[in-house]
């Protein structure tokens, strides 16, 4: 993985500044993914089509449209030593396949090693509660910067954590 100055490793996974979008423009769902796995690449050094095959093989399991106007797409893929996630606040809502068929405005998206296991699930989780945080939630979608929303963020988990 290329080495970077604007990174928070926190317990469950890594959050590259980077890897932290705003007004991101994409028409739907698998174009968020297909941004998603480039991110991941640019980022984090992954092999961009693995990453995208993986996240769209989970898709086909259902959804990971986690409701409230959020996905937290998600995977697991060899070559990889700890977690490392891609968070894209869109432009314009699009349809995801939601649990509570709202549109998607955020997406946060994990790929974690092969065998994280019980890591994996915990990352996801915490993802889950920052995202289901109203006050949080209402920050990251008004933050007008990638900076602030990536201080907040890691913020937010690293207070998680304590």
């Amino acid at each position: 993985m290329p080495e970077s100055r604007n990174l928070n490793i926190m317990a469950w996974f890594e959050l590259d500044k980077q890897a932290v979008l705003i007004s991101a423009r994409v028409a739907d769902k698998q174009q968020a993914l297909e941004l998603a796995a480039e991110q991941f690449g640019h980022c984090y050094g992954l092999d961009t089509d693995k990453v995208l095959s993986c996240l769209l093989e989970r898709e086909q399991l259902g959804s990971t449209g986690f409701g409230r106007r959020v996905a937290i797409p998600h995977g697991k893929i060899e070559g990889l030593d700890h977690s490392v996630a891609v968070l894209l606040r869109l432009g314009k809502p699009i349809d995801f396949g939601s649990i509570d068929n709202l549109p998607v405005d955020l997406v946060i998206a994990l790929i974690s090693p092969i065998a994280t296991g019980a890591m994996h699930l915990q990352a996801l989780a915490h993802i889950s509660r920052l995202t289901r945080d109203e006050k949080t939630l209402a920050k990251i979608k008004g933050a007008d910067d990638p900076d602030a929303i990536f201080a907040l963020v890691t913020a937010e988990l690293d207070r998680d954590a304590a």
